[in-house]
């Protein structure tokens, strides 16, 4: 019997699954899909305080948030990395004096060691100010960071499964059944369904938390959750330059204008209610539409739904707090505490990505009695998996393998430390030549690098590396991606027939 068993494979989930493996606990996470093929995959990709929280007086979210950057950065510096923020004052929005108080807010509210304060532009003289449109004379340069959302829940869910986790992929809960002192869960996974018992159900499904509820509880029908979709365009490269632009729009939201896998721009996000009978979450027209509108009301050249090289979107699983307009209600995550009608299960509304890891203290500490264990808070000095070394040492890192690898590209190596930092060696460890990678797939994919997916991080399919792992499907024609493709089919087939042998 499992002490814990998580449902969802989102940031969420693999959290607390680190979190209760950590303490010796005994877990099983499933996910009905890939990790993080959902709402973890389809964020803006900041690890942030959320500027915008501070007019919504959600004080205390912001302060939690702004005191996990540098957690999360030290913690991971190979795929979380500080990022400079351009904020242009433009008439008759938010005024200056207004924007450079909530500013002043949130260079203080969290601390800071790592990460420079706000800084006043003069867009007319600066270079950040080349790609504007010429009436934006004065902005404000503030930092937070950047994450590969899909690869720290990748990483978190490697971490738990180091610590002793079982993580079960592509694996639907189909059945819960309460008893008074265990759980017991109807798992159906290549077409087989078992039973395997828990004393704790976490119920982390994100946006499908409510569907997980009904399986055993049938007589409360009232919904939690308040469905936001939001939707994010990947553009041709609007400008040079590693910073990112934040913009006021009329309708009071903001959008963010991204560097985003070296020659493009990503533009996001929108906020627009969603429905389960919509299906898989997709852009719609309008959103597109809003989008470059808002964009092109910066940008000096517009941005146009011609210039679009990929779109995503996801829906945000949030509480329902009766807000009038989605995008005021809370990031917050909310919990819902039941131990009084059987065997404890813990259901989590909301949340944000760079909270996740406070959230899943949080978890462990409500469970704490039923666990049995106590609450310290261990991951926060823990590294994630090549994450070890500072978060100043990543070009170092590079050049140390660029002179063991010199065969490599050094394109190829900067790459791969992005997403492994130090496990990178080991990737490469038995490879002395070219030839020793396996094929290659363009964009500098290798056969020994899927088969480190395959084995370590629970891809199963070349979507799972080239759209969640990595977003080298961005760098890769038809033609490459659908060897990708052809290389899972090939090795499917090979595991079928050895099973048929056997």
């Amino acid at each position: 019997m499992y002490d814990l068993a998580i449902i969802g494979g989102g940031i969420n989930g693999v959290g607390i699954a680190r979190d209760a493996a950590g303490r010796g606990l005994k877990v099983l996470l499933v996910e009905r899909d890939d990790l993080a093929s959902h709402t973890s995959s389809a964020s803006t990709k900041l690890v942030h305080g959320g500027l915008r929280y501070l007019e919504h007086y959600e004080f205390n979210l912001v302060r939690k948030a702004l005191k996990e950057r540098e957690v999360l950065l030290r913690a991971a510096p190979h795929i979380i990395w500080p990022m400079h923020f351009v904020l242009p004052v433009d008439e008759g929005m938010r005024p200056a004096w207004l924007l450079r108080l909530g500013l002043f807010l949130y260079d203080h509210l969290g601390g800071r060691d790592i990460l420079p304060g706000t800084k006043s532009l003069n867009l007319l003289k600066d270079h950040r100010g080349d790609p504007l449109q010429k009436r934006l004379k004065k902005g404000f340069a503030y930092s937070d960071c950047w994450v590969e959302d899909a690869r720290l829940v990748a990483l978190t869910a490697r971490d738990a499964a180091d610590r002793g986790a079982e993580i079960r992929t592509r694996a639907e809960c189909v059945g819960l059944d309460r008893s008074a002192d265990h759980w017991d869960l109807q798992i159906r996974r290549h077409g087989e369904t078992r039973t395997e018992q828990a004393k704790i159900l976490v119920n982390a499904a994100g946006p499908w938390v409510d569907p997980v509820t009904a399986l055993y509880d049938r007589s409360n029908h009232a919904a939690k959750l308040r469905l936001v979709k939001g939707s994010h365009i990947v553009v041709k490269r609007k400008y040079r330059g590693d910073h990112s632009y934040i913009f006021q729009n009329k309708d009071g939201r903001i959008i963010f204008a991204i560097p985003y896998e070296g020659d493009h721009t990503l533009i996001g996000t929108t906020d627009e209610p969603w429905s389960y009978a919509e299906g898989d979450a997709k852009i719609s027209d309008d959103e597109i539409a809003y989008l470059c509108d808002a964009a092109s009301e910066y940008f000096a050249k517009p941005v146009t739904p011609d210039d679009i090289q990929w779109t995503y979107s996801g829906v945000r699983p949030l509480f329902d707090d009766h807000s009038r307009s989605a995008a005021t209600v809370t990031r917050d995550f909310v919990f819902d505490y039941d131990k009084e009608n059987g065997a404890p299960v813990l259901s989590i509304f909301g949340g944000k990505i760079t909270t996740y890891r406070v959230l899943a203290l949080q978890a462990i500490r409500t469970l704490s009695d039923a666990l049995d264990v106590d609450g310290d808070d261990w991951t926060k000095g823990a590294a994630l998996p090549g994450g070890d070394f500072l978060p100043d040492g990543f070009d170092a890192l590079v050049d140390k393998y660029a002179d063991r690898w010199d065969f490599i590209e050094r394109s190829t190596l900067h790459r791969l430390v992005r997403a492994y930092g130090t496990d990178t060696a080991i990737i490469l460890e038995k490879v002395k030549t070219v030839s020793d990678l396996g094929q290659l797939f363009g964009a500098g994919l290798t056969e020994n690098e899927i088969r480190w997916l395959i084995d370590r991080e629970f891809a199963c399919t070349a979507e799972d590396i080239l759209w969640r792992r990595s977003k080298l499907g961005l760098h890769m024609t038809d033609a490459e991606q659908q060897a990708v493709a052809r290389w899972f089919d090939q090795r499917e087939q090979h595991t079928k027939a050895n099973l048929d042998l056997s």
